[in-house]
């Protein structure tokens, strides 16, 4: 009878306490590179699966259309117009912009980060250990993120933040997978954050034999012939098979994503463990892979215009898939737009606090089935911005179906497109000359989401 009571007692707790999140970050993934997308070349197993399992958004947005700032949107819940990280390099959060990790902590989350960070350097505010993580390891600065096989990386040991060397030759995303899966094993008895953050399939085209033999021939070429070697002595590492490279590495990320789904299953987490899949922004064209590599052959933008750099919806919609066994409809999908700085209000509320004043909302009730018609409403009609300034300052801004975006030369703006999503998801279309009323409309909005960045580096020269 006494251990009948512990048992209950232990069941009941389990299903009392706070889920545990898992949030998995492709680094630049595109929207059409997973077979649940539509990837006829790729082989994703594991996340199709979890699609499978779990709710798909179709009209999912990146906070940018490149690394950092993305990140910084994830993090903070303020898109581009607002947050103080705008453009990668390495610029540091501020202590005043709270993220994540510090939310959680306050609800008795532990929480764990492996892979890129690039949000503050050791001993800056942005330094890891002291914004909420108590697990690191990973990469602090933007370069290191670039190589697939280094030898060192940054720990959190004793509180304090080391460079280690990578352990038994590993490469970078294997290690930061075995990190994940015994952080899991160590903190299954507490609610946790996991925060995996790969570096696949990221522009350093290398990657272990056992996962580009899939996509060789039997004479040890490449499958997706004719191929352009990218030489070496370049910024990132030779490959003979760009083309193979690049999927081979999507493959070695699925078969990450698994080993982390079956540990939940082998502990038996499944139930009360949220895990999302979802991309920092859209595919590369670098490391000896080329533009129509990605447009033409991958077709890794899905039916969408641009890549990486862009602020079309190549650059910027990204795969998003939700598991939640028991809560979240499975085999279910949603166009519903919503974008990365809505995950801090809606990590909030799934934890049962209260959402921060942030550019994100909840969109829980969209994961749980619970919208009303009003809040349906209200969450179709925002609007949605960025802002970005390699190749010249251009902003984007999305508000129902429609999208605009503004290009500037120098200080002065040349240009507005206007697209209409419903009828052109492609933006194949610039139908400004023949609505300018709205043009100037979605021009007003472009002024209204943007507060100007003290950072010299987030200017408009």
């Amino acid at each position: 009878m006494i251990l009948y009571l512990i048992s209950s007692a232990a069941i009941a707790q389990q299903k009392n306490r706070p889920p545990n999140i898992i949030y998995i970050l492709a680094d630049d993934l595109g929207y059409g590179d997973l077979g649940c997308y539509g990837q006829t070349k790729i082989k994703t197993p594991n996340i199709d699966q979890l699609a499978a399992r779990g709710r798909k958004f179709t009209s999912f947005y990146a906070g940018s259309t490149v690394c950092a700032p993305s990140r910084a949107a994830l993090m903070t819940g303020l898109h581009t117009g607002h947050v103080s990280v705008r453009g990668n390099g390495e610029f540091p959060l501020p202590k005043e912009e709270k993220i994540l990790p510090e939310y959680l902590k306050e609800k008795g989350y532990v929480n764990a980060m492996m892979g890129k960070w690039g949000l503050g350097l050791s001993a800056t505010s942005g330094s890891p250990e002291i914004r909420g993580w108590d697990y690191f390891s990973g990469h602090v600065h933007h370069v290191e993120g670039h190589y697939q096989h280094p030898d060192s990386a940054w720990q959190i040991q004793g509180n304090q933040l080391h460079k280690i060397r990578i352990p038994g030759g590993q490469y970078a995303n294997e290690w930061f997978t075995n990190e994940a899966l015994n952080f899991i094993r160590n903190e299954k008895d507490r609610p946790f954050f996991l925060y995996l953050s790969f570096t696949l399939p990221h522009a350093e085209l290398v990657v272990p034999d056992q996962f580009i033999q899939p996509y060789l021939n039997a004479n040890g070429e490449s499958l997706f012939a004719p191929e352009t070697a990218h030489a070496p002595g370049q910024h990132y590492g030779p490959q003979r098979f760009p083309k193979a490279a690049y999927a081979a590495m999507i493959t070695q990320m699925d078969t990450y994503v698994g080993n982390v789904m079956n540990e939940i299953r082998k502990l038996a987490l499944e139930e009360n463990t949220i895990i999302i899949f979802t991309s920092d922004n859209g595919t590369h064209q670098e490391g000896g892979r080329k533009r129509a590599d990605a447009m033409d052959y991958f077709k890794s933008s899905g039916p969408f215009k641009g890549i990486k750099r862009d602020l079309y919806e190549g650059g910027i919609r990204v795969p998003f898939i939700v598991q939640w066994p028991g809560k979240i409809e499975a085999g279910s999908s949603s166009d519903l737009p919503a974008a990365n700085w809505d995950i801090v209000s809606t990590f909030c509320s799934l934890t049962g606090m209260r959402a921060p004043e942030t550019d994100g909302i909840s969109i829980a009730p969209v994961l749980l089935n619970r919208t009303k018609k009003s809040l349906l409403k209200k969450m179709q009609n925002r609007p949605f911005y960025w802002e970005f300034y390699e190749q010249g300052y251009k902003q984007a801004v999305r508000k129902g179906n429609w999208k605009a975006i503004r290009y500037y030369q120098g200080v002065h703006p040349v240009r507005t497109e206007l697209y209409n999503l419903e009828t052109d998801p492609g933006e194949n279309h610039d139908v400004s000359s023949t609505h300018q009323d709205l043009v100037k409309e979605m021009e007003t909005q472009l002024e209204k989401l943007r507060k100007p960045s003290d950072n010299p580096a987030f200017q408009i020269k």
